[in-house]
Formats: structure tokens, C-alpha cells, sequence
């Protein structure tokens, strides 16, 4: 999945500016950033980070994701995106050969564990397949499981899709996951789809949105009959995505407030678990909560804060799946280059790439702290020169 030639974020701004004939200074006014900031984000000097993302989006008219720059597929695989896009278009038409109960399941399981090890291609390759299956049993059983399984593999479609910014394809997933959970009365699974509902608005940098839907997803799970335990992990769940959502709001001090009281909740509701558990292709419990801590900190600015959560991070993430330890160890590396240690930096950003290389390398944070990393050393280093040939980033 992916190739080597898709410029990283802030390269992309430059293009699009340049394509747009726009100057640095008039980008810089139209977005409210500093003509300073702009500069060293475009040649390599300071990261490209979310807000500042979705800052230089409302002035381009372009969302977050497509001012960091599509992910694109290998050649080979643009058939499988095809295919996948026919198999979305093609939700209420099931197949006319029954699919077994115990075939959906097992595909399920062995689509999460993809997901988890972050085997991005392999997920690409089985999910056209997956979704039309999911769609058949749907339609024939018309049972709450049969829909939620079917709710779980747009959730997958979505996954796959926002690591890449495809954002056309992640907000139909959003839809047609939110559509299949109707067809069954299924709070839990409501709350999930809310939760990823809300990340289109993320990815899309329109975060103040994004809260209101999780706060009022939030409302709707309080005020459902359910067990302590499905509760504690519907708002679990749905605080993880506030606290994110938070992070990003331009006014840092209300972005504080908001974070902290989706932290709040969020640790109350981890203290439920005594471990990590899965659910829906997605992790809760108090290490997951550690992660999201961590990154939204690193979001607010606040990187000694971030820093200080932990002075053991292979620790503090031990046993959460790759797609938990790549993007904990790139924020860690972020935090890192803002306070200038650049080696532990590099030394993160090993880790993340080795946790998931995948994801890895179309990560845009992790494509932007690499770019900076490469234009700030003045000296071969091996390391970088390895993870620079992985993720195409210039050295």
C-alpha cells in the first residue's frame, strides 16, 4: 500500500499554494498564521501540525486531509479500490448465495487482527470481499448481530480509508455504518458509529462540529438503558474522540477546558477496566486512555506535560496492538523534536516504524517530525537515512 513519491504535508502546502499562484505572505494572511510559521512548515524546518492543517484548509477551501496530502495506492492495488468502492455502492443489493454465520465472524476477526497489526494491504485485499459478504448476511438474517457485523466492516472501510485520507470514501463508510446500525435497534453500536462519525469531522478540521456530535452521542448513551460495563465503554470510547477533538480547537485555552473534561471522563470510565479490552475493531481501557493523554497534551502544545506522563513509553504501551504503539510512538517523537532532544526524536520514530511500517509511513505527523528531522541533521546518520528510504521523504 502506498508508494514512496507522495509528498510529505508540508511539501503538499507548497504545492498547493504554488498551484493555487499564491504567495507565502498572502496563505500566511488568509489562514491567520505567521508568515514565519508557513516558511519553515513548507521547506522542512517545523512540522505541519493538525491545526495548523486545518487552518491552511479554511483559507485553500480544502479540508484538513487534503492539505496533508492523499495517500496514494501501488498500481496493483487500485483494482482492490475499485472494487471496494462498487461493493459500497452496492449496500442494499445483497448476493443471491447465502453466507454462513461462522464464515462473517471469522472474517471479522481475522479483519481486526489486520487492523490491529496495521497490515494495511492485506486489509485492502480481503475487505471488497468481506463487505459484500457482510452484506448478504445482513439482509437475510435481519438480526441486531447480523447488522452490527455488517456496521463493524464499514467501521474497518472507514479505519482503512481516514489513515489515507481518502476522505470521499471514509464519509460514505460513516454513512453506510450509521445506516446498518439503524436496522436494528443497537445503542452500543450507535455510539461507535458516532464515534467515527466524528472523525470525518476531525480529518476534515472542523472539530467544533466534531464535539458536538460526541457530546450529544454521549447524552444519548447516559440516558440508554445499558449495563454499567457497555456504558463505561460507549462513553469511553466517545471521551477518547472528544479529548482528540479538543486538542485540535484553534483557542488553546478552550481546547484545554474541553480536553480536560473529556480526560476526566474518559479515566472514569477506564477505571472500569482492569485491562485493555476489544470491541468493535477498537481498544478501551486505561492504556488506550494513556495513548489518547499523550497525543491530545502533544496537540495542545503542552509537550513537557506529554513528556512527563511517562519515563518508560515501551512500558506504558506494552501489549496494545500496533496501531496504538505507531502513533503513540510519532507523538512521543513530536514532543521530543519540540523540545529540541532530535536524537530521541529519531529513536521514536525508529520504534513507530518498526511497530507498523504501514502505517508508518503514511502517517502525516510521522512523514512531517521525519522531515524535519532530515532537514535539520547537518551529518549522515544511518537511522535516518533508513527511515528516509522507507517513507520517501528526501534526505
Amino acid at each position: 500500500m502506498g508508494t514512496t513519491t507522495d509528498p510529505a504535508p508540508g511539501a503538499n502546502v507548497a504545492l498547493l499554494r504554488t498551484t493555487r499562484g499564491w504567495s507565502q505572505a498572502r496563505l500566511a494572511r488568509e489562514a491567520h498564521v505567521s508568515h514565519s510559521l508557513l516558511s519553515k512548515v513548507e521547506v522542512g524546518d517545523r512540522p505541519l501540525t493538525p491545526a495548523v492543517a486545518a487552518a491552511l484548509g479554511r483559507a485553500l477551501g480544502l479540508s484538513m486531509a487534503e492539505v496533508q496530502g492523499q495517500a496514494s495506492v501501488a498500481a496493483d492495488d487500485e483494482p482492490l479500490l475499485s472494487e471496494l468502492r462498487s461493493a459500497m455502492r452496492d449496500y442494499d443489493l445483497p448476493q443471491g448465495q447465502a453466507v454462513p454465520e461462522g464464515r462473517i465472524r471469522a472474517d471479522l476477526e481475522t479483519a481486526d487482527r489486520r487492523r490491529d497489526a496495521v497490515d494495511v494491504a492485506a486489509l485492502l485485499r480481503m475487505l471488497p470481499a468481506l463487505l459484500r459478504d457482510a452484506t448478504t448476511y445482513a439482509h437475510t438474517q435481519n438480526t441486531a448481530e447480523s447488522w452490527s457485523a455488517l456496521a463493524d466492516t464499514y467501521s474497518t472501510v472507514y479505519w482503512l480509508a481516514a489513515r489515507h485520507r481518502w476522505m470521499d470514501l471514509a464519509e460514505l463508510a460513516v454513512t453506510r455504518q450509521r445506516w446498518a446500525i439503524e436496522q436494528q435497534p443497537n445503542p452500543i453500536g450507535e455510539a461507535f458509529a458516532d464515534r467515527d462519525r466524528a472523525g470525518t469531522y476531525l480529518n476534515f478540521g472542523d472539530v467544533e462540529r466534531g464535539l458536538d456530535v460526541v457530546d450529544r452521542a454521549i447524552v444519548t448513551v447516559q440516558s440508554t438503558p445499558l449495563s454499567t460495563t457497555d456504558r463505561d465503554l460507549a462513553v469511553g470510547i466517545l471521551n477518547l474522540r472528544g479529548m482528540t477533538l479538543a486538542g485540535r480547537l484553534t483557542d488553546k485555552r478552550q481546547g484545554l477546558r474541553e480536553a480536560e473534561r473529556h480526560i476526566r471522563s474518559a479515566w472514569n470510565a477506564a477505571g472500569a477496566f482492569s485491562h485493555d479490552v476489544d470491541a468493535h475493531g477498537l481498544t478501551f481501557g486505561p492504556q488506550n486512555c494513556f495513548t489518547h493523554v499523550l497525543a491530545t497534551r502533544v496537540d495542545l502544545g503542552r509537550t513537557r506535560d506529554a513528556l512527563a506522563l511517562t519515563d518508560d513509553l515501551d512500558a506504558a504501551v506494552a501489549g496494545l496492538p500496533p496501531t496504538r504503539v505507531a502513533p503513540t510512538k510519532i507523538n512521543y517523537a513530536r514532543a521530543q523534536l519540540a523540545v529540541g532532544d532530535r536524537d530521541g526524536a529519531l529513536e521514536s520514530l525508529g520504534a513507530a516504524f518498526d511497530a507498523a511500517p504501514q502505517m508508518a509511513r503514511i502517517h502525516p505527523m510521522g512523514r512531517e517530525v521525519l522531515r524535519v528531522l532530515v532537514s535539520l541533521h547537518r551529518r549522515s546518520n544511518p537511522q535516518l537515512l533508513r527511515l528516509a528510504r522507507l517513507s520517501g521523504v528526501s534526505p
